[in-house]
């Protein structure tokens, strides 16, 4: 069953005006070459640039062949070139490259490279030290809002994570600032703004440096979203390190959606070809079960599957008329259905054949052991046979990290056994890894006695010290604790149930982890809209970690209506998981609110391994 909205919901604003805004300026980007030139576009750029303007859009506007930004000789004939890239170093190379390589055999061309979705300093000094500046133009497009769904906008930024918070790397925070300014824009200001992390607070502070500037633009305005909540990713590691239960995490994690579509192989279309299914709000048959528990899905996959089969069977008794009706106005979307159904039928299929090979049940049973603090030592056991059973590398480091921080830190005993065993078992390559890990406070060893040692006390002194800026960023995590234990009793996050947890009505968001723990960030959401603030989580704040980056913004209400302050904006930086995304829907059902989702990508525990790992899969 889809969450059915309350009937006193309010409406989400409509945000395909993001995608024709996005679509407008790259078209007027284009057209600044005027005449035939080709696209040399970045792999990663291919998906998002696919949902906002197609290949017969770009033809309209005189593009004539399209090539992939890759490591080799380009082979264009055309007398126009332009590069659709990312701001980072090795495009420029590339580009520096084709142009110097014209240069030698005498070609005159022109240049052009769109930065999305902005142009950063260091590209352009690139373009001057392999001497090209001068014959590239460069422009940028700002583009950083993606509708992937009617209550989903994503950055597309998944560097973001390992850029911000293991290279303590700030450059993507003017990119939030601006996006947040051109939502406000749009869709009126915001009276309510809450937020928690380092990261955060320097996104808020920029943004409104933003709104001061042009303050005239959403004056008078009517806000359409009342409350805004900014969330740093490493305020809530232990929910993104979790295997995920609900049917759209659940295809996430086994297919790995991709800019808001999933390619599902052979296994799941049976038949020799791939197919590429959008997975949105449209899909009716995906939205009715894509924040269920994955145990709900097939019952209601069979439910659906004979609802359509007796819709079918009425044609049986039908004269001519009723047969024309039928064909003309039914038959359509009941074939359309009928082939989602057996699309989602080849999905649950995949993944339980998957699962029970991975021995499902079993993990997830270690994975809720660490989350209540038992059995510490059958868990450790455990992803101690998962390592040298070789399971998977990246399965074993998340393992690992969550227990290091539901435990607070390993004791240094299991730190050194379970890291030599890992390096021994999946190749010492993966020695960096663990550095970024600890770095990160993913992955950290407890101190002896618990103390902080004379370096690390140092660089705690270091890291109050508001001066030291970034070297303060990079080093904070050495001082950081989880304190995951005391923050999860405070705010009750595992809950306790007499008898059975019942999945198919689940009573709070804990459904999304089998009832086993609310996620933490959505429990933090849920507190500060009860209150309004963050008055009365004091202690909470204070272990995060972030006493002094906690804030709320009460701006004037009166404009706003009753309607808008039940929309809510919630806005991750790092990343967040379909789990929370269904965990939240829940709530706003619960709740009478309507959440919108903003993130710098859609990320899972398997995507925030791989953002740390130096050993490329």
């Amino acid at each position: 069953m889809a969450f059915p909205n309350r009937p006193d919901a309010p409406e989400l604003p409509d945000f395909s005006m993001l995608k024709r805004l996005a679509r407008d300026q790259l078209i007027y980007l284009l057209e600044q070459l005027p005449g035939k030139k080709d696209l040399f576009i970045e792999a990663d750029l291919m998906s998002p640039l696919d949902r906002i303007a197609n290949v017969s859009i770009l033809k309209q506007h005189e593009v004539d062949k399209l090539y992939k930004v890759e490591n080799k000789p380009a082979l264009s004939s055309n007398e126009q070139l332009c590069f659709l890239v990312r701001p980072r170093i090795k495009n420029m190379r590339y580009v520096a490259s084709l142009v110097n390589a014209d240069k030698l055999a005498g070609r005159t061309r022109k240049y052009k490279v769109i930065f999305s979705p902005q142009k950063f300093h260091a590209c352009e000094m690139v373009l001057e030290e392999e001497g090209v500046y001068g014959d590239v133009s460069c422009d940028e497009w700002a583009f950083s809002l993606l509708p992937l769904d009617v209550d989903l906008l994503s950055m597309e930024l998944p560097e973001f994570f390992r850029d911000y918070f293991l290279e303590g790397d700030q450059r993507w925070i003017n990119t939030v600032a601006q996006a947040l300014h051109l939502l406000s824009t749009l869709y009126g200001p915001f009276p309510n703004c809450y937020g928690i992390g380092r990261c955060t607070k320097m996104s808020y502070e920029l943004w409104r440096k933003l709104e001061e500037e042009e303050d005239g633009e959403t004056k008078g305005r009517r806000p359409e979203i009342g409350h805004v909540f900014l969330l740093d990713r490493d305020v809530d590691f232990v929910t993104a390190l979790c295997s995920q239960v609900v049917y759209e995490g659940l295809v996430d994690d086994t297919f790995r959606i991709k800019c808001g579509s999933v390619d599902f192989g052979p296994e799941v279309t049976s038949s020799d070809r791939s197919l590429k299914v959008l997975l949105n709000a449209e899909d009716k048959v995906f939205n009715e079960i894509r924040n269920e528990h994955f145990s709900n899905v097939f019952g209601f996959l069979s439910q659906k599957a004979r609802n359509l089969q007796a819709q079918y069977d009425r044609r049986r008794g039908m004269d001519i008329k009723q047969m024309k009706n039928f064909v003309s106005q039914e038959l359509k979307g009941l074939k359309q259905e009928h082939r989602l159904l057996s699309v989602h039928i080849g999905a649950c299929e995949s993944i339980m054949k998957k699962k029970t090979k991975q021995d499902f049940q079993e993990l997830i049973k270690t994975e809720h052991a660490l989350l209540e603090g038992f059995s510490i030592r059958e868990s450790t056991s455990y992803i101690e046979e998962h390592i040298d059973r070789q399971v998977s590398p990246l399965e074993s480091l998340r393992l690992m990290c969550l227990l290091s921080i539901t435990e607070n830190g390993l004791i240094p005993k299991d730190y050194r056994s379970l890291k030599t065993q890992y390096l021994q078992s999946y190749g010492p390559e993966h020695l960096l890894t663990f550095s970024n890990l600890r770095r990160a406070g993913l992955l950290t060893e407890q101190a002896p006695g618990d103390t902080l040692t004379a370096v690390e006390s140092k660089v705690s002194k270091l890291v109050t010290d508001k001066a030291a800026g970034k070297i303060t960023d990079a080093f904070s995590s050495l001082a950081k604790r989880s304190n995951f234990r005391a923050i999860s009793k405070k705010l009750n996050l595992i809950p306790r149930v007499d008898g059975e947890y019942d999945l198919k009505v689940p009573r709070d968001m804990a459904y999304v982890f089998s009832g086993a723990y609310v996620p933490l960030s959505c429990r933090l959401i849920e507190q500060v809209l009860e209150r309004r603030s963050w008055q009365g989580l004091d202690e909470v704040v204070r272990l995060l970690n972030c006493s002094e980056l906690a804030f709320t913004d009460m701006t004037k209400e009166d404009k706003a209506s009753s309607e808008s302050l039940r929309l809510i904006l919630v806005v991750f930086l790092g990343g967040c998981t379909f789990s929370e995304i269904s965990a939240l829907r829940f709530l706003g059902r619960e709740k009478g609110y309507r959440f919108i989702f903003l993130t710098t990508a859609v990320t899972n525990s398997a995507r925030l391994m791989e953002a740390m790992s130096e050993v490329k899969a």
